[in-house]
């Protein structure tokens, strides 16, 4: 009994030892890349995966997207300016079997692809078009490490640029520039303003003037119309008058001016007219007086 006991415990502790080497459960987001004896015979997952003790080994590769940070990297501009960029490169494993036969070490190899395809691409431009031209530059180093990185079968979906620092000289020079700007963008708005407010005055002025013509028009209207009403008025005034009254009128006017100092008097014409009419009234008058006398 003794020996069989042995023997049992001995099978379980080797099923204990022995199971977790042969089933293997694979995340919908893993693969396992299978070798036996050193021979890879395929990603296998997700799932159940059974594998042969001590026969089959397998290595986990990651499908979901992950990032591999690089530091800061000094670079050379066309321009001879030395600069300094860290940025993010986002990737992700399209090809299990590749990604873990073709490269031992894909960080560090990413690292040092990286920083050299980055020294190039600053190479060829200038200070200026680093500082401006980031998406840009974004993209040219995404380009040139997805052709790299794809023959380890793993795609580059994005590389950000997270800080660029130039010279102390060109930080300096930056710094001067910026407060220019500020101070020409202050001039500027201070004199747009001033000219919107000259604008706004000259249209006052403008509609004030506009305004005051227009009541002087109005009011000359209405003095034209109240001296036509009053033209009217004595012009059916004068037309009830008769030449007797007429007469008596410049009689009157004669009496105003012979009481003045002047010593020439003006006579119109027709005022002989008149005095024949009044003459003969008053011929007609006191003849007819002294007739009947």
């Amino acid at each position: 009994m003794i020996p069989l006991a042995i023997g049992v415990g001995v099978v379980v502790l080797l099923l204990i030892l022995i199971l977790p080497l042969a089933i293997k459960i694979v995340r919908e987001y893993q693969r396992l890349m299978v070798f036996r004896l050193g021979r890879a015979i395929g990603a296998k997952g997700p799932g159940l995966v059974l594998l042969i003790p001590f026969v089959d080994k397998g290595v986990w590769v990651d499908l979901r997207e992950l990032y591999l940070e690089i530091p800061h990297q000094a670079a050379i501009t066309e321009d001879n300016a030395t600069i300094s960029i860290d940025f993010i490169v986002f990737y992700r494993v399209v090809d299990a079997r590749m990604s873990v036969v073709e490269v031992g070490n894909f960080a560090g190899a990413a690292q040092n692809i990286a920083a050299t395809t980055l020294r190039s691409v600053v190479g060829d431009m200038s200070l200026d078009d680093v500082l401006a031209k980031r998406e840009a530059m974004n993209e040219i180093l995404r380009v040139k490490l997805d052709e790299v990185t794809e023959r380890w079968g793993v795609k580059v979906t994005n590389v950000e640029i997270r800080e660029i620092i130039p010279p102390p000289q060109v930080q300096d020079a930056m710094t001067r520039q910026m407060s220019a700007e500020r101070t020409r963008r202050a001039v500027v708005t201070e004199a747009e303003g001033a000219k919107q407010a000259a604008i706004t005055v000259a249209e006052g002025n403008k509609q004030s003037a506009i305004l005051n013509a227009e009541g002087d028009r109005q009011a000359a209207i209405l003095r034209a119309e109240g001296f036509a009403l009053a033209l009217t008025k004595i012009f059916e005034s004068a037309r009830g008058v008769d030449a007797k009254t007429m007469s008596l009128q410049y009689l009157e006017a004669l009496k105003q001016i012979g009481q003045s100092a002047s010593t020439k008097f003006v006579i119109p014409m027709e005022f002989t007219n008149l005095l024949s009419g009044i003459t003969d009234y008053a011929e007609q008058t006191f003849g007819n007086g002294r007739a009947g006398t």
